[in-house]
């Protein structure tokens, strides 16, 4: 499978297939904004993306969309688990600020008497393929992503992309064999669910958003599934233009939000003042329902997944259901603890003595903030006998079986690289008081990058939207 294109080898025809793949990506909106103007619809580009769609197994493929709504209804019930997530995360909030940070937002939303609310989860949930050395592919979960989870808009754009290029490579039973996906709709699906179960006519759908806005057409696709009016704020316009009712309704410049949905909120450096954590706990305390609300956003740091990985934690969640345990348990690589005692020096040795075989991982999200390699040596040196390392998370490093495609981005040449892709599964759900009204698996991503590159996102300008071509 890695060889797919290979015989596509003259250059020629590659040129003339990079040409017609840019302008079919703009054609169909895979867009972006540009890096010197990010706020500016004058000016699009593509977004970066593959010339080829990349091989996938698909008995992988189908395993990783079955086990999406166990995923949802999982990370449902560690967000109301108060006991859970203080002893999760307890050591992490000692030395990890911005944990901190959230989890005084979440303590302070906890002391007030809690309405029926009205709960809406749409999360990512990222795998790559780990090829072991009997050979055999098996799925294994990098992370999920319960807050901001983006790509759901281009994702919905790139079939068609694929499809083309491979008419015009004269690839016509591969063409039709590219997957529809519109995470785009399942999405706005369940906005449109929360939106009703709020019930009230007038109210909006708030979109938090950062200020630096180059990935808004992969939110657009979103909002305009959605026949509901959208607003668009960041915490700053919150903070000056928000207030609470009497019923605690939230209010933005007048108008009564139903959700926030957040596309922002998930680094340190996404909340510039004061001003940022205020709004965000005006926002928790409100009825607005929250995509996601603290406990769900807590629900997924990179500590309470290694905390679900110990010995008979999934059974604390699902106590009468072996085969659900059974299902999400296989898709855990293998997650140690850093915190202070045996187990956590145990980890660093283990570590220190092998440091290929691992991942070290803060509990930080957007990419780029992972540890490999000699690297690791480096940081757990220095910190090995300090409460500091329990920032981290210690992970057994995924080895996929390289490809090869061409990857296709603004002012990059053109060259065939050898490439791992991650496969991401979008998940929705919607609860209202005990009872799950939707609980779906509403789509795919395929994110392909260098095998040079060994961290980071599209969105941080490493990895490629890709499509998956089941084999």
């Amino acid at each position: 499978p890695a060889r797919l294109w290979s015989d596509i080898g003259q250059t020629d025809l590659i040129k003339r297939l990079e040409e017609v793949a840019k302008d079919a990506a703009l054609m169909r909106g895979v867009l972006m904004r540009t890096k010197d103007r990010p706020n500016s619809p004058e000016v699009v580009s593509y977004a970066p993306f593959s010339l080829f769609p990349s091989p996938v197994p698909r008995t992988l493929f189908h395993q990783a969309l079955e086990v999406q709504t166990h995923f949802n209804r999982l990370v449902d019930r560690i967000s109301q688990n108060p006991v859970f997530l203080e002893e999760a995360l307890a050591s992490t909030i000692k030395v990890d600020d911005f944990t901190a940070k959230l989890f005084e937002v979440y303590r302070a939303v906890r002391q007030e008497p809690q309405t029926l609310p009205v709960v809406l989860g749409l999360n990512r949930s990222d795998y790559m393929l780990d090829q072991s050395a009997g050979g055999k592919a098996s799925l294994k979960q990098i992370e999920i992503n319960t807050i901001a989870a983006s790509f759901g808009g281009l994702s919905s754009r790139t079939p068609d992309v694929h499809r083309h290029v491979l008419r015009v490579a004269n690839r016509v039973k591969e063409s039709q064999q590219i997957l529809d996906n519109n995470p785009a709709a399942g999405l706005a699906r369940g906005l449109a669910k929360a939106w009703e179960l709020y019930g009230s006519e007038r109210a909006v759908v708030m979109f938090l958003v950062e200020d630096v806005q180059r990935n808004i057409y992969d939110q657009r696709y979103v909002e305009n599934e959605l026949d509901i009016p959208v607003i668009r704020r960041q915490f700053e316009d919150v903070w000056r233009g928000g207030s609470l009712d009497h019923d605690k309704r939230l209010f933005v410049d007048g108008q009564e939000v139903a959700i926030v949905y957040f596309r922002n909120g998930y680094m340190p450096q996404n909340y510039k003042s004061e001003k940022s954590w205020e709004a965000r706990l005006m926002i928790e305390r409100s009825r607005a329902v929250k995509c996601p609300d603290i406990s769900t956003h807590l629900a997924g740091t990179k500590k309470v997944q290694q905390e679900l990985a110990r010995p008979g934690v999934l059974e604390r969640f699902f106590p009468d259901e072996p085969e659900t345990v059974a299902q999400i348990r296989a898709t855990f690589a293998g997650l140690y603890t850093l915190d202070m005692g045996e187990d956590g020096d145990r980890t660093v040795a283990m570590a220190l003595s092998n440091p290929d075989q691992y991942v070290l991982k803060p509990q930080r999200e957007g990419g780029g903030n992972n540890i490999y390699g000699e690297e690791i040596c480096r940081v757990l040196e220095s910190m090995k006998n300090s409460t500091e390392r329990t920032a981290y998370i210690l992970m057994d490093k995924v080895q996929p079986r390289p490809g090869h495609n061409y990857l296709l981005r603004p002012d990059a040449p053109l060259r065939l690289c050898t490439c791992l892709s991650e496969l991401g599964v979008f998940g929705a759900y919607v609860r209202k008081g005990a009872e799950m009204v939707m609980n779906e698996c509403v789509g795919h991503l395929l994110r392909t990058k260098s095998s040079e590159h060994a961290d980071g996102g599209v969105a941080a300008g490493v990895a490629v939207l890709d499509n998956p071509l089941l084999v």
